[in-house]
């Protein structure tokens, strides 16, 4: 199995529903063939250094996959009639991968984010510690000495 890298420009003005209906496409077609979805990356709305489509602007996304090579026909096939997508771009990551140890990585990155999010909720910032800060936001406190110099 090889793994890939999709990187996907749809059209910004798609909406939220439509763009999570897309990913789901994606995991689909993915799955379908016999591949492993490792991750996508969502990377907002950015401006394009050229107009594609009369658009300015493009909704940038990333795919990162295992699969083999129907896989990657299949992808930028759907990607070319989708007419919510502008422009793509597929390219080979790793020619001979072990997927249970790809499945593994995964894994224990979905497990260190679920902690990190567990913990941050588990700590709550302090009310005093908020005013404080905020208080003093964009301000340069300085503090007296505590001892008087001699001159």
């Amino acid at each position: 199995m090889k793994r890939y890298e999709t990187i996907v420009i749809a059209d910004p003005d798609v909406s939220e529903e439509n763009r999570t209906a897309l990913f789901e496409r994606y995991q689909g077609i993915i799955s379908q063939r016999g591949g492993f979805l490792v991750e996508i990356d969502a990377w907002r709305t950015r401006p394009l250094a050229y107009e594609i489509k009369k658009k300015g602007r493009g909704f940038y996304f990333r795919l990162d996959y295992c699969g083999v090579g129907s896989l990657v026909d299949e992808i930028e096939r759907f990607s070319r009639i989708d007419d919510h997508i502008l422009k793509y771009l597929t390219i080979l990551i790793a020619s001979d991968v072990d997927l249970e140890q790809i499945k593994a990585e995964t894994a224990r990155k979905k497990e260190a984010e679920k902690a990190a999010s567990i913990e941050a909720a588990a700590t709550p910032e302090t009310p005093q510690a908020a005013t404080t800060e905020s208080a003093t936001a964009g301000e340069t406190v300085v503090q007296p000495d505590e001892t008087p110099s001699k001159e």
